[in-house]
């Protein structure tokens, strides 16, 4: 026969949630196996409990656990009429109590706020406020421009966040701005960091925030690398008997750059020194790429084909 929840936990089968986590919050503590009270700490106890309270706290476990007992709960049941025969998954507990202890208290030192006998309980050497946990990192994107990645920029963000109150027991919602000052060159992917401006916690580290750079399209340039692509779209004629090109800088610039080439479909011009700044050295840059997209005609007459085929059967 196997184990009685409600019997673990020291409890009727009428209890509620307050119930069933006062139980549990009370027998957790009494049982721990790193308790100092040696009469009580137990492993087989303390898991015991993990698994009753994994059950009883999750309202379809628990309904399942009421309704068809331990059999139905681990063996799994069949779901409502028309769902094709299948069945509910099958309850495994996944066997670490010490997991559902700390999830239910709360970070690594979850005996922090409990005091028994106005003296502070001391648990596998641990006193109160000696362990913090750090909270994970929040990510957030910073959506800049590519002239903002060109010239640099300062960005302020306001965040609103948790603060302790100076008696170190409650705590109240403040706004901060962090100041982002964004060097040229700066690519996408590039992380900020603000360490520990997250929500402060009495038993916790608060989390760095991070800011990641998501660069912004533009409608003249394609950034690759520290090269920047210019597209340009040239008639037939202008491909095969030469034009120039007036483009203008993320600077302001206006440069004419002459292309005495035959422009063939993998033909590239290479600017040197007109891309983005190098982040380490903004003195040094990438290159302005131009790429081309050669336009033919959709029809021609015969007189025009005559007079092309006359002009490519003369020597080069």
């Amino acid at each position: 026969m196997g184990s009685d929840y409600y019997e673990t936990l020291e409890i009727n089968r009428n209890a509620g949630d307050a119930d069933i986590k006062h139980a549990y919050r009370r027998l957790a503590l009494k049982f721990h196996p790193c308790s100092t009270n040696k009469e009580t700490g137990s492993n087989e106890k303390f898991s015991q409990l993990g698994e009753a309270f994994d059950v009883l706290s999750d309202p379809r476990k628990k309904a399942t656990y009421d309704k068809f007992g331990e059999e139905g709960l681990r063996g799994g049941i069949p779901l409502e009429f028309g769902s094709g025969g299948a069945w509910s998954s099958k309850y495994v507990y996944h066997g670490n109590p010490d997991k559902t202890f700390r999830q239910f208290f709360g970070g690594d030192n979850p005996f922090a706020d409990f005091f028994a006998n106005d003296a502070p309980l001391q648990f596998c050497g641990l006193q109160p406020g000696d362990v913090k946990t750090k909270d994970c990192h929040i990510e957030r994107d910073l959506h800049l421009s590519l002239d903002d990645l060109f010239h640099g920029c300062t960005k302020k963000i306001k965040i609103s966040r948790r603060v302790m109150n100076d008696d170190g027991y409650t705590s109240s919602i403040k706004d901060k701005i962090l100041t982002i000052d964004v060097k040229p060159g700066w690519k996408e992917g590039t992380r900020v960091i603000f360490p520990k401006e997250g929500d402060q916690g009495p038993n916790s580290i608060p989390a760095d925030i991070v800011f990641i750079v998501r660069q912004k399209s533009h409608p003249l340039f394609v950034r690759q690398h520290n090269d920047l692509l210019y597209k340009v779209l040239v008639t037939l004629e202008m491909a095969l008997t030469g034009f120039s090109v007036d483009v203008e800088t993320l600077d302001g610039r206006q440069i004419c750059i002459p292309i005495n080439d035959i422009v063939h479909p993998a033909y590239r011009k290479l600017v040197t020194g007109e891309g983005m700044p190098e982040s380490q050295d903004p003195s040094q840059r990438g290159n302005l790429i131009l790429t081309f997209d050669v336009q033919f005609p959709e029809k021609l007459s015969a007189e025009s084909k005559h007079l092309i085929k006359q002009a490519l059967a003369l020597k080069y």
